[in-house]
């Protein structure tokens, strides 16, 4: 695999017609002990790109994500964001880790994570959760926090929940209080690790429909999902990864209709289609 010997320096942010690049990955491997999670991922996203990622459980989606933002550590490969290198380096055991904490956190600040359990503090109320992380990671004034996640919770359809807890509200609401939270960040990109995946089939829609307004609005995205037909009405582009590699990518219309691989063909195939 790549060595972190030489991570260091900046890509262009823009490319030849001028779309900037939110986020660039290269070659990312990861593995768990024995087991090779991810092997050479490479991805493209750029700005106001919604890209979906499909596959069967254990295919390393949610491991790609984990590893953009360097919940998981990615054993070789580079990240980019917004055109700045993620600086990684090899300690004493020869694994890799990040170099600069401060530019981690600096990042982490600009790359919203949406995660399948919500991660809601069930201490703190809706409106509580989302002002958290501006007024202590941003330095927002309180007022300016509290009129940003007003405006929030007001497009995900939870004004009349400011003041409940996690625990009062259904999971369709603590999922699009999830991702209030994760706007008010005002993030570059998002990451959604199968965001519908721990709610009851009736309250899918809501969320989705959530999602589907932000992309219409401009919102870059990256999203691990089941739901195919979702991903075909909302993605620029949809990828499937097997086994830690993309087997497929290109517009929804080409994956999902006109699939190129066996492995592709069997797992759609073998998925239900569920609709909005």
């Amino acid at each position: 695999m790549e060595a972190f010997s030489d991570l260091f320096g900046q890509i262009p942010m823009t490319i030849n017609e001028g779309t900037p690049i939110s986020l660039l990955v290269e070659n990312i491997c990861k593995r768990f002990g024995s087991l090779e999670v991810l092997r050479g991922i490479s991805l493209t996203a750029y700005e106001n790109d919604v890209i979906t990622l499909l596959g069967a459980s254990g295919s390393g989606k949610s491991t790609l994500l984990r590893c953009i933002n360097l919940l998981e550590t990615p054993d070789s490969g580079k990240v980019y964001v917004r055109g700045e290198l993620i600086e990684m380096s090899t300690n004493r055991d020869g694994q890799a880790v990040p170099t600069n904490r401060r530019q981690v956190s600096r990042i982490r600040a600009r790359l919203g994570m949406v995660f399948q359990q919500f991660n809601l503090w069930s201490h703190l109320t809706v409106l509580q959760n989302v002002i958290e992380a501006p007024i202590h990671v941003l330095g927002l004034q309180r007022r300016e926090a509290i009129e940003r996640a007003q405006e929030l919770l007001e497009k995900v359809g939870l004004s009349d929940k400011l003041d409940y807890y996690p625990s009062h509200l259904s999971g369709g609401q603590e999922q699009r209080a999830a991702i209030a939270r994760a706007l008010a960040m005002e993030p570059d990109l998002i990451l959604f690790d199968e965001p519908t995946s721990a709610l009851d089939p009736e309250l899918v829609g809501e969320v989705l429909k959530v999602i589907q307004n932000l992309a219409s609005e401009g919102c870059t995205m990256l999203i691990v999902t089941h739901e195919l037909n979702f991903a075909r009405d909302v993605s620029s582009q949809t990828v499937f990864l097997d086994q830690g590699r993309i087997e497929e990518q290109g517009s929804p219309d080409n994956v999902l209709d006109n699939p190129q691989s066996e492995r592709l063909k069997r797992f759609l195939s073998g998925n239900y289609r569920r609709t909005i």
